[in-house]
C-alpha cells in the first residue's frame, strides 16, 4: 500500500490516530524521522546516541501488532510513535551520560520509570537527546556532547537543559520528545523553540527517585497543547513504588482540555524579574501583553495583585543551596573530567554540612508556602515572560568564566529567572509559543503557572490561547 508523503510537524496524537486508521505504518514513520536527523542532526547536534537498529526493530514490532490486532482499540495510546529520551534518563540496553565527558559509557541496567510508561503507551523509542552536563545550564554547549544548536537561527541556543529535546522537535526530527525540568529545563526549549512545555506540580510525575529535593520533574516537548494533555495522561499515573506519587488522577486531562475554562478568573501579571538587576526584553514582556489581551476579550479579569516573592539573596541563596547538589548520586568514570562550573558546584555543596543543608531545605520549604499562599489569594492563573530574553547567541554565556566557573550560572539567569521560582513552589507551569519577535523572527514564550495540581485548568486555558493564537504553522529555517 502507498501511503501519501509523512508531514513530519504532524502532532503526536495525530500521527497515532493515523497509524491505528492505518494510513501510515510505525515503520514508515520511523524511517521518516531518521532520515531527516540524518539530514538536519549534522547542523543542529540534537542526538547524542542512535540505535537506529533498535528503533527500526521497535517500528516492526509496533507494526506487527498493529496487523494482528482485533481491534485498533485495543492499542495503547501512541502505538507506534517515535519519541527520544533526554540523556538525563535511562533506557535499559542504551548509555546514559548525563551530557558529562566523565561519566561511563555502560548500557543501563534497566529504564527509569517514566520511560517505561513511554513504551507502555506505544512509543517508539527514537534514540537520546542532549543536555547540559547534569542539567545544571539552560543550554548544551560541552565537551562531552558538543553545540546543540536552535533551527529557527542556528547561530543561537536552543535553550536547555532538554537542548536536543527542543532542536528535535522544531526542526521535526521527531514528533514529540521527553524532556526534564529542574529549573526551566522544560519551559525554557519551549519558549526558545516556539513550543509547548509543561513542567507538571510536583511529584505529579515520578521518576526513579525525587530529584532534587523536589525541584525536577519530567514531561515532553511538543507542538500542541493536545499532544502535552494526552502525554500527561500517560505520565501521570501513581508510582506505587514511590511514596510521594499522589492516586491516578480521576478525570483525563485530555478530555478537560477539551473544555472551555470558566470565565471571570483572576489572572495575576508578572513582567518584572523576580531577581535584582535583570533586564526583561520588550519582546518577552510584549508576549505577556499578547497572551493578556487574547484572555481578556475571553472573559478573564486581569489584576494588578502582587505576586508575594522574596528579596533576591533569599530566593537565590535558597534554589542554589539545593542546585548546587544536581550532580550528586551519578556515577563518574573520569570525575577530572566534569566541567569546571560543575566542579565549583560539587565544591560548593562539599563546603557545607548537613545540618547547614537541612536547614537550607527547611527554608526553601518556608518561601515555598509563603509564595504559593499569596498566589492562592490573590490568582488563579499568573501570567509571566517564559525567558527574560531572546534565545542568546552561542557562547554567550563564557563571559568572565575564565575567573570564575560559576558565572556560567549568573550568565544563565535572564533564561531561568521566571521559571525557576516556581520549581521551588512545586507549581505547574506551561510555555506557550504566542509571539515571535519582528526584528529577529525568533519565538518567544509566555509562560502561564495555576495553583498546585491544577493542570487541567492550566490546559484549558492554554488551548484558549492556541485557538485565538494558532502556532501550528510556523517553521522554523532549518527543517
Amino acid at each position: 500500500m502507498t501511503h501519501s508523503p509523512i508531514d513530519p510537524f504532524t502532532p503526536a496524537v495525530e500521527l497515532a490516530a493515523a497509524i491505528r486508521r492505518k494510513e501510515v505504518s510505525p515503520v514508515e514513520l520511523a524511517d521518516c524521522f531518521l532520515e531527516r536527523m540524518d539530514r538536519l542532526d549534522p547542523r543542529l547536534n540534537a542526538f547524542c546516541h542512535r540505535a537506529d537498529d533498535d528503533v527500526r526493530k521497535a517500528a516492526s514490532s509496533a507494526a506487527d501488532a498493529v496487523a494482528r490486532a482485533a481491534s485498533v482499540e485495543d492499542l495503547p495510546p501512541f502505538h507506534g510513535v517515535p519519541l527520544p529520551v533526554k540523556d538525563l534518563a535511562d533506557v535499559a540496553g542504551w548509555p546514559t551520560t548525563h551530557g558529562s565527558a566523565g561519566a561511563g559509557q555502560e548500557p543501563a541496567e534497566a529504564s527509569d520509570p517514566v520511560v517505561r510508561r513511554f513504551v507502555d503507551a506505544g512509543f517508539v523509542l527514537l534514540g537520546k537527546t542532549t543536555t547540559s552536563e547534569f542539567g545544571s545550564l539552560p543550554f548544551t554547549e560541552s565537551e562531552a556532547l558538543g553545540i546543540s544548536r536552535n533551527p529557527w537561527d542556528p547561530d543561537r541556543t536552543p535553550g536547555g537543559s532538554s537542548s536536543g529535546a527542543g532542536a528535535a522537535v522544531a526542526a521535526g526530527m521527531a514528533p514529540i520528545a521527553h524532556a526534564e525540568d529542574g529549573g526551566g529545563s522544560i519551559r525554557i526549549p519551549a519558549s526558545c523553540n516556539g513550543l509547548v512545555g509543561l513542567k507538571p506540580t510536583r511529584g505529579l510525575v515520578t521518576n526513579a527517585v525525587v530529584e532534587v529535593e523536589g525541584l525536577g520533574t519530567g514531561g515532553v516537548l511538543t507542538r500542541s497543547v493536545a499532544d502535552t494533555a494526552a502525554v500527561l495522561d500517560v505520565l501521570a499515573r501513581h508510582d506505587p513504588g514511590a511514596w510521594w506519587s499522589p492516586p491516578t488522577p480521576r478525570a483525563s486531562f485530555a478530555a478537560a482540555m477539551k473544555t472551555a475554562p470558566p470565565t471571570g478568573l483572576r489572572i495575576g501579571v508578572l513582567t518584572d524579574s523576580p531577581i535584582d538587576g535583570i533586564r526583561v526584553h520588550p519582546a518577552c514582556v510584549e508576549a505577556v501583553d499578547v497572551a493578556l489581551r487574547t484572555l481578556e476579550s475571553a472573559g478573564q479579569h486581569i489584576v494588578d495583585t502582587p505576586l508575594p516573592l522574596p528579596p533576591t539573596d533569599e530566593l537565590v541563596t535558597a534554589f542554589t543551596t539545593l542546585w548546587n547538589v544536581g550532580g550528586a548520586g551519578i556515577t563518574l568514570a573520569e570525575p577530572d573530567r566534569v566541567e569546571p562550573h560543575n566542579r565549583a558546584l560539587r565544591e560548593a555543596a562539599r563546603a557545607i554540612d548537613s545540618w547547614a543543608y537541612a536547614e537550607g531545605v527547611r527554608r526553601t520549604q518556608q518561601l515555598s508556602r509563603r509564595i504559593v499562599e499569596g498566589f492562592l489569594a490573590g490568582f488563579d492563573l499568573l501570567v509571566t515572560p517564559a525567558m527574560a530574553c531572546l534565545p542568546p547567541l552561542v557562547g554567550a554565556w563564557r563571559t568572565g568564566t575564565e575567573d570564575d566557573p560559576l558565572r556560567a550560572l549568573w550568565n544563565s539567569y535572564p533564561m531561568g529567572v521566571f521559571t525557576s521560582v516556581f520549581n521551588v513552589t512545586g507549581q505547574p507551569a506551561i510555555s506557550l509559543p504566542v509571539h515571535h519577535d519582528e526584528a529577529t523572527g525568533l519565538p518567544v514564550g509566555v509562560q502561564i503557572v495555576a495553583a498546585p495540581w491544577r493542570e487541567d485548568l492550566l490546559l484549558q486555558v492554554s488551548r484558549t490561547l492556541e485557538l485565538a493564537l494558532p502556532w501550528a504553522g510556523r517553521r522554523p529555517s532549518v527543517g
